[in-house]
C-alpha cells in the first residue's frame, strides 16, 4: 500500500472525529495584496506582459543602480493574511472548531477579517500589518508593514481577554499554533510568559498539540533565533511539540544548531530534520519544499513528493496550508507518512485552486493524484 492509499484509509476511519477537535491560532494578522510586476504593457487592466522571475525582477532593480527606474506593480487581489489567519481559515475549511487570536484591527475589526472573526469568535489585539507579496513563478517577495505588531505581547491579550478566559482557551484546544515568529519582535517573551504564567495553572491533558512556525528568520539575530529554539523546546513539558519549517528557515536553523550545511537532497532533508529533532529534543520536526516534505519523529524520518503545480493560481500561503494540514492529521492520530501526504496535499490544492479545501476535497484530490 503506498502513501495515498494508506492516508485514504486512515482517513475514511477517522476523518468523522475532526468536528471533534479544536485549535486556538496566533497571534498575527496582515492584509495581503497580491501583486504582479509588469514587463511591458499593452494596454489598460491586466493587457501586460508580467516579469516572470525573480531573477528578472532583481536585474530590472540592479540596472537601475546610479540611475532610477519605474516598476508598475498590478494588484491582482487583496485578502486577509498573515501565517495565523491564513493557517487558521485553512483549519476551519478543514472542519475544525477554531478560536483566534491576533492582529485583526482596534478598536474595529478590519473588514477584510469581519467573517473570518466571526467564525473564530477572535480576539484582536491590535492593527494588522500590511503585506505586499510580489508573486512571480519562481517564487515571490513580501514587501511588509508591520509597525503594529510590536503591540503584540502577553501582557496585551490579557488586558484584552483577562486571565481566565486565556487560559480556558488553551485548556480546551488539541491543538495551540503559535506563527510568525519572525514579525512579532516580542514573540519569545511571550513563550517564556505562556510557560511561566499560563501553563503552569492548566490541568494535565493527553494528547495536546504545541505547534510553532517562524517565518523566515533571516532578518532575525543567529543569538534572537536560538533563544527562540530553546524556548520552544521548553514546551515539551506540557505537550507533544511540533516546529514547522519550509527548507530555507531549516537550513537557517540547522545552522545555529551549529551543524554544517548539506546538500538539501531527500537524504540532506532528511538528515536535517533528524538533526534539528534530536538537538531540540521535541515530538515533530517537518521541513517542506517546493516538491518535498520530510517528517523526522522520536522514531524514524519520513519523506514525501508532494503534488507539484506547474502554473500555481496562487503561491502566499501555500506554507501555512501545509502546516494545517500536518496538525489536521496529528490531532486525528494519522501516521507520520499520513501527516506529511495530508499536508503536500492541502498545500498543493491550494496553490492550485486558490481556496482552502475541505476533507472530502482532500479526499478527492488524493485520489486523482498521479
Amino acid at each position: 500500500m503506498n502513501h495515498k492509499e494508506n492516508t485514504l484509509k486512515e482517513l475514511a476511519n477517522k476523518s468523522s472525529e475532526l468536528s471533534k477537535r479544536s485549535a486556538l491560532v496566533g497571534f498575527d494578522g496582515f492584509i495581503d495584496k497580491i501583486l504582479t510586476p509588469v514587463d511591458k504593457r499593452f494596454g489598460v487592466g491586466n493587457d501586460f506582459e508580467p516579469i516572470q522571475t525573480i531573477n528578472e525582477f532583481g536585474k530590472r532593480i540592479s540596472d537601475a543602480a546610479g540611475k532610477s527606474t519605474n516598476i508598475e506593480l498590478f494588484p491582482t487581489t487583496e485578502k486577509l493574511g498573515g501565517n495565523g489567519p491564513i493557517m487558521a481559515n485553512s483549519l476551519l475549511s478543514a472542519g475544525l472548531k477554531v478560536n483566534y487570536i491576533g492582529a485583526l484591527g482596534m478598536p474595529k475589526i478590519h473588514s477584510l477579517f469581519d467573517e473570518f472573526a466571526k467564525k473564530t469568535n477572535a480576539v484582536s489585539i491590535c492593527e494588522p500589518g500590511l503585506t505586499n507579496a510580489v508573486e512571480f513563478s519562481d517564487g515571490k517577495i513580501l514587501f511588509g508593514e508591520m509597525a503594529s505588531l510590536d503591540q503584540i505581547t502577553y501582557q496585551k491579550i490579557i488586558d484584552v481577554m483577562e486571565e481566565g478566559p486565556f487560559y480556558d482557551l488553551i485548556s480546551r484546544a488539541d491543538i495551540f499554533a503559535m506563527v510568525n515568529w519572525t514579525m512579532i519582535p516580542k514573540m519569545t517573551q511571550i513563550f517564556t510568559d505562556l510557560l511561566e504564567k499560563a501553563l503552569p495553572n492548566l490541568g494535565p491533558r493527553d494528547n495536546r498539540i504545541f505547534f510553532f512556525d517562524l517565518a523566515d528568520p533571516e532578518k532575525r539575530t543567529a543569538e534572537e533565533l536560538e533563544s527562540a529554539l530553546k524556548t520552544i523546546a521548553k514546551f515539551r513539558s506540557h505537550g507533544s511539540v511540533t516546529l514547522g519549517l519550509n527548507l530555507k528557515e531549516a537550513q537557517q536553523v540547522d545552522l545555529v544548531l551549529g551543524n554544517k550545511q548539506i546538500e538539501p537532497d531527500v537524504d540532506g532533508m532528511k538528515k536535517i530534520a533528524h538533526r534539528i529533532r534530536q538537538e531540540l529534543d521535541i515530538s515533530h520536526v517537518v521541513i517542506h519544499s517546493v516538491k518535498l516534505a520530510t517528517c523526522s519523529t522520536k522514531d524514524d524520518v519520513w519523506s514525501v513528493l508532494g503534488p507539484y503545480e506547474e502554473s500555481p493560481l496562487i503561491s502566499t500561503g501555500a506554507g501555512d496550508h501545509f502546516n494545517a494540514g500536518f496538525v489536521t492529521a496529528q490531532t486525528l492520530g494519522l501516521s507520520p507518512i499520513s501527516c506529511l501526504t495530508l499536508a503536500a496535499t492541502f498545500s498543493g490544492y491550494y496553490v492550485k485552486n486558490a481556496k482552502s479545501p475541505t476533507i472530502g476535497e482532500i479526499e478527492n484530490f488524493i485520489k486523482n493524484w498521479r
